[in-house]
């Protein structure tokens, strides 16, 4: 009897700690889309079922491609292993993963229009959602890495990616391939520091094999940001870069500012009216052929500062300060690039200064 109580409640623990194992950071099940769909559910490219593709399910006109397929003279790039899949108009792929309710997650992806100039792609855990738009490109390749977040509202959520495009042609829809899922925990100030994540150590899961960044999209596209504590206030993406395939001023992630005055993050802390504070920081280059004259312009209230920084492509780094006085429980930090930069040995990739290592403390004797 003793036995079976032990059994049970091993089952019972089992059974308890299970939806853990879909939470490790990584690919969704099937998220590179290698095991595809059986000959006999495919027309061609067309995936025929909504139940086709193992681990998803599939609603609307999408394909299964190879790398190296052709559409007309136009050779399809695989990024990751040897297959993705593309949606025609009002076509969606979606799955139902295991989460914590309560807790905020980070979905990275892989995207990259074919031939319609105007593509986007919605994506949604219920209730959020974003409209992602791909109208820019920021490597020559054509595919770039999306990250978007969600907060969990059940225990059991679906992932959904939708194309909402309605081209003449439906095989001009976005190709999607690579998804993975981080779980992200709310980072919180401190006397050492009054920003949140300033050093962008908590951000969106990054590709091992991925030396392209990550793209964080504006806030008008995303609730909740893929990094935590951070708002992207801009027309356009910032990137999210690691030590392992550029060079990060301090720890091992940083974000570049890719797209000149498009292309800002922001933060509100907590401030005391009529103290005295100074803000740090660290500009630098990514070691990505980002060659030339930047700046960036910093911003902490109505005080702004602008950092030049002569970069030479290949690494390095230099701090900065902002000394101000508050004039509000909340001041809003705010970083941009003034100029628009292309790679020196990529004229159609978007590049830009580094921020890194953001810190905010109070000034206790301003005078001296």
């Amino acid at each position: 009897m003793q036995n079976a109580a032990v059994i049970f409640l091993s089952v019972l623990l089992s059974a308890a700690f299970h939806p853990a194992l879909s939470l490790v950071d990584g690919y969704l099940p099937n998220g590179d889309f290698e095991r595809g769909p059986k000959a006999s559910d495919m027309n061609g490219t067309v995936v025929k079922g909504p139940f086709a593709i193992p681990q998803w399910e599939i609603s609307g006109f999408v394909e299964y491609i190879k790398s190296g397929q052709k559409q007309g003279d136009m050779l399809l790039v695989v990024p990751e292993g040897a297959f993705a899949v593309r949606l025609g108009n009002e076509a969606s792929i979606k799955q139902k993963i295991k989460v914590v309710k309560g807790l905020y997650y980070s979905i990275t992806f892989s995207a990259a229009r074919t031939c319609a100039q105007e593509e986007r792609l919605n994506i949604s855990v219920a209730p959020d959602w974003g409209v992602l738009p791909m109208q820019t490109l920021y490597n020559s390749n054509g595919w770039d890495l999306y990250a978007w977040a969600f907060q969990a509202t059940a225990d059991e959520v679906v992932i959904l990616i939708h194309n909402p495009g309605e081209e003449e042609d439906p095989a001009c829809g976005p190709l999607i391939d690579a998804i993975a899922i981080k779980t992200l925990y709310p980072p919180k100030a401190s006397n050492d520091n009054l920003v949140k994540n300033g050093d962008f150590e908590i951000g969106p899961y990054v590709f091992p094999n991925a030396s392209s960044g990550v793209l964080v999209p504006p806030n008008i596209e995303d609730d909740h940001s893929p990094i935590p504590g951070w708002m992207v206030e801009s027309l356009k993406a910032v990137k999210y870069i690691d030590s392992d395939h550029f060079s990060v001023p301090s720890g091992k992630r940083a974000v570049e500012l890719v797209a000149g005055k498009e292309s800002a993050i922001a933060q509100v802390v907590r401030t005391i009216p009529g103290k005295t504070y100074i803000l740090s920081f660290v500009v630098g280059d990514a070691s990505n052929s980002c060659e030339g004259s930047m700046v960036v312009e910093a911003f902490a209230g109505k005080n702004t500062l602008k950092v030049p920084y002569q970069s030479k492509g290949n690494g390095g780094s230099k701090p900065a300060a902002l000394k101000f006085q508050a004039e509000s429980t909340r001041t809003r930090i705010m970083f941009l690039s003034t100029f628009y930069t292309m790679r020196s040995d990529d004229f159609s990739s978007l590049c830009g200064p580094v921020l890194d290592k953001v810190k905010l403390l109070s000034v206790r004797n301003p005078k001296a």
